[in-house]
């Protein structure tokens, strides 16, 4: 099968990304270079365990040490700075960038992606600042200018194309273009799969098993076999790797993978089955505030335990789907605590994440025979949340947060899960 790429329509998408955000805007506040200087960015320097946020481009050249390593393996140089993370700079200064973009596009052509990547559609400014390679080389320069970031760009006529091309080409060169022409001689090289914007670790073994190891295979799989396994989500996994995006600015590029989670790295080892419920409570607090805060529910929780490094590493994730969406968080209480009990085996905790997907709008949430109550447990969720909105996340908190093992207290003090 042989896609028409004359049928979809060719618009001019920059995706930008800022290198190495933290650090580099740690790197100026302190007068340094930050191509040039070493510098880690860390959630808590008191902490020798604690978790390397961010690390300029020559602590990664020369050191290894990158977004995930551990202080204490930091070599003792005096050349490396340790720095403490700064969101609310970090997030000052990605408002500034969303500021600069809107000079030269309207703020609807604009879609903040995270804190240090953006998409920028640019139909149609050709007049004011040229070419798309003109207006990519004046972004880039002026954030460089006026802020002393170092950033890339990749230039497609999609988000998908312009994602993949800055990941796998302008992180290097610095500004990049993939066409609809670069699809079967770059995309379709991409191996392992994960590579791939929007295909994570566990899809990747699914296709795997499939016999899918690229994604020239995957765009040459028979599509209805690959719908009849993924669905919806097979046909957009399949056009993916012909390059085709049909999502505007702002929407996500694979709908099937709106969900709504919170993951967290706990503070220390947790050993009590019990203390290990508590924090799971207060997660699931969370995920259902940020569904409500969408008027979304879902149907699919999963919950994942990753074990501490003293039992080896390992843990388990896993997934239920119930028969009716929610976002109460008692319901997703439940599900969580079946999941627990049914799969952990008293292993010491150390990680946590809890996921709600497959969702569908607030208003196909079902009545039930058996909770005549459900309709008041939706509205007290809503009226929660109003509170916590008003007078701040720690201002209506359950019990279990005022024990040893709550976290939500600590982390309603950070911002962006790390100090101010």
């Amino acid at each position: 099968m042989e896609i028409d790429y004359s049928a979809f329509e060719k618009r001019t998408i920059l995706c930008i990304d800022m290198k190495s955000f933290f650090a580099s805007c740690s790197a100026v506040e302190l007068g340094l270079d930050p191509l040039t200087c070493y510098l880690v960015v860390v959630g808590d320097s008191e902490r020798q365990g604690s978790v390397v946020l961010a690390a300029s481009p020559m602590m990664k050249k020369e050191f290894g040490i990158r977004t995930g390593s551990r202080l204490f393996e930091v070599p003792d140089d005096p050349r490396i700075h340790v720095v403490n993370a700064q969101m609310r700079l970090y997030l000052r200064r990605s408002t500034d960038l969303t500021r600069l973009f809107n000079r030269y596009v309207p703020k609807d052509s604009i879609h903040t992606y995270s804190v240090d990547e953006s998409f920028l559609q640019v139909d149609g400014t050709e007049r004011l600042w040229g070419d798309r390679w003109e207006i990519a080389r004046r972004i880039k320069e002026e954030i460089w200018g006026k802020y002393g970031l170092p950033s890339a760009i990749g230039i497609g006529p999609n988000m998908l194309l312009s994602k993949i091309c800055l990941d796998l080409e302008a992180k290097k060169k610095g500004i990049a273009e993939w066409t609809y022409e670069d699809v079967q001689r770059k995309l379709w090289k991409v191996s392992p799969l994960s590579n791939m914007w929007g295909i994570g670790p566990r899809l990747e073994k699914t296709l795997n098993r499939m016999g899918i190891m690229s994604v020239g295979q995957l765009a040459n799989y028979p599509l209805k076999l690959i719908e009849k396994k993924f669905g919806v989500m097979g046909n957009q996994l399949y056009y993916h790797a012909w390059g085709v995006d049909l999502s505007e600015i702002g929407a996500p590029i694979m709908q099937g993978q709106i969900s709504y989670g919170k993951g967290q790295i706990l503070l220390r080892d947790y050993k009590d089955r019990k203390e290990v419920q508590h924090v799971i409570l207060e997660m699931c607090e969370e995920v259902g505030r940020r569904a409500r805060t969408a008027q979304k529910a879902g149907r699919t929780i999963s919950l994942g335990v990753g074990y501490s490094k003293d039992e080896g590493g390992g843990g388990f994730h896993r997934s239920r789907t119930i028969a009716d969406p929610t976002n109460i968080t008692m319901d997703l209480y439940r599900v969580c605590l079946e999941l627990f009990d049914e799969f952990y085996g008293g292993q010491t905790v150390r990680k946590l994440s809890i996921t709600l997907s497959n969702v569908c709008s607030d208003d196909e949430m079902q009545l039930s025979l058996f909770e005549l109550d459900r309709p008041k447990k939706r509205v007290l969720g809503y009226t929660m949340d109003q509170i916590r909105e008003k007078y701040g996340g720690d201002a209506l908190l359950r019990a279990v947060s005022y024990t040893p093992a709550g976290t939500a207290r600590h982390r309603s003090r950070l911002v962006g899960g790390h100090k101010a």
